[in-house]
């Protein structure tokens, strides 16, 4: 192969964010590895994203970096969550000419790379990845992952395919327009997703995971619904506008039957305190939703103004990417 040759090939980054994901770590450089050695029209580099572990990941990643000059680690100087470490290592893959992001967990097989390549090199700007089926999932956290689709499908502008995931490409002009944004409350995907650019789905069996267990709980996955409602969809102002008004309705109707019952019957069927008591349990019911509904938003909207950065990178540790 000659130089010229080697000057004018693709490059694509290859994304991981990483949290104690120590054990299952050298298997996945070993599959990549693997892949990507057949696929000898393109380069690639692996951006590893150390998100705060506390575990050997870190060190491990370091030794990659020592063996290869395509491995660029990245530490952070704590754990700023998965959203934040998948868009430091597209920031940081800006110039190559593709990205493509993968869980360390094995969980999505590095196998389904070169279909990715494939679709991507027909045209389309970004290939999503769908999971058919995952191995040792608890019912309640399909239950609920199907249930989030359907509400955001419902209450916002996103174009949401069901059980996706964030094993993608994306295209270098899906990642100029990504790089422009500036949530630090976000949702990855759903960020990528509100762009609109072309897609593919490519649909694959997710298998359990090799080693360990899921870091991403559900408090975590709670917290990414709430930051996913607030951040694309104005819905719960919105409904509980629309509470007020049919509260308002049928409070008005109930006074005016009260009014009409006093006068055809000289009596009232329940004395005023018990209505009293039941109206106003039930509008203080309401304004509190409310008020906690705006607090939402305004807690997104401090987040944005105080202007903090998004990560801190404690350490970096390769070369810059850049074609060979």
């Amino acid at each position: 192969m000659n130089t010229n040759e080697h000057l004018t090939k693709k490059l694509i980054s290859i994304v991981v964010p990483i949290y104690c994901e120590e054990d299952s770590l050298c298997l996945l450089i070993e599959r990549l590895n693997s892949v990507t050695g057949k696929l000898t029209e393109f380069n690639f580099h692996y951006v590893l994203v150390n998100d705060g572990s506390s575990d050997g990941s870190w060190g491990l990643i370091k030794d990659f970096c020592r063996e290869s000059s395509r491995v660029v680690g990245i530490d952070f100087s704590r754990n700023f969550g998965k959203e934040i470490a998948l868009s430091a290592g597209v920031h940081y893959a800006k110039d190559s000419d593709a990205v493509i992001c993968i869980d360390a967990d094995l969980q999505h097989p590095p196998e389904l790379i070169s279909q990715l390549i494939k679709v991507w090199s027909e045209g389309v700007d970004m290939v999503t990845t769908i999971r058919r089926t995952t191995d040792k999932v608890s019912f309640m956290r399909k239950f609920l992952s199907h249930l989030y689709y359907w509400i955001m499908s419902h209450i916002s502008d996103l174009s949401l395919i069901s059980q996706t995931t964030d094993y993608r490409l994306y295209d270098r002009k899906v990642v100029d327009a990504f790089c422009r944004t500036t949530e630090r409350g976000r949702n990855f995907r759903g960020l990528m997703d509100w762009m609109g650019f072309e897609r593919e789905c490519v649909e694959f069996e997710a298998p359990a995971r090799i080693e360990g267990t899921s870091t991403y709980s559900y408090k975590q996955l709670w917290r990414l619904a709430i930051n996913s409602i607030t951040h694309f969809s104005l819905w719960p102002l919105r409904i509980i506008g629309y509470i007020g008004l049919a509260i308002t309705s049928v409070s008005g109707i109930l006074v005016l039957w009260m009014l009409v019952s006093y006068v055809l019957h000289d009596e009232l069927i329940y004395t005023p305190l018990a209505i009293v008591v039941v109206v106003n349990t039930l509008l203080i019911g309401i304004i509190l939703i409310a008020i906690g509904l705006i607090a939402l938003y305004i807690g997104t909207i401090h987040t944005e103004v105080i202007n903090r950065p998004l990560y801190v990178v404690k350490e970096t540790v390769g070369s810059a990417i850049a074609r060979p």
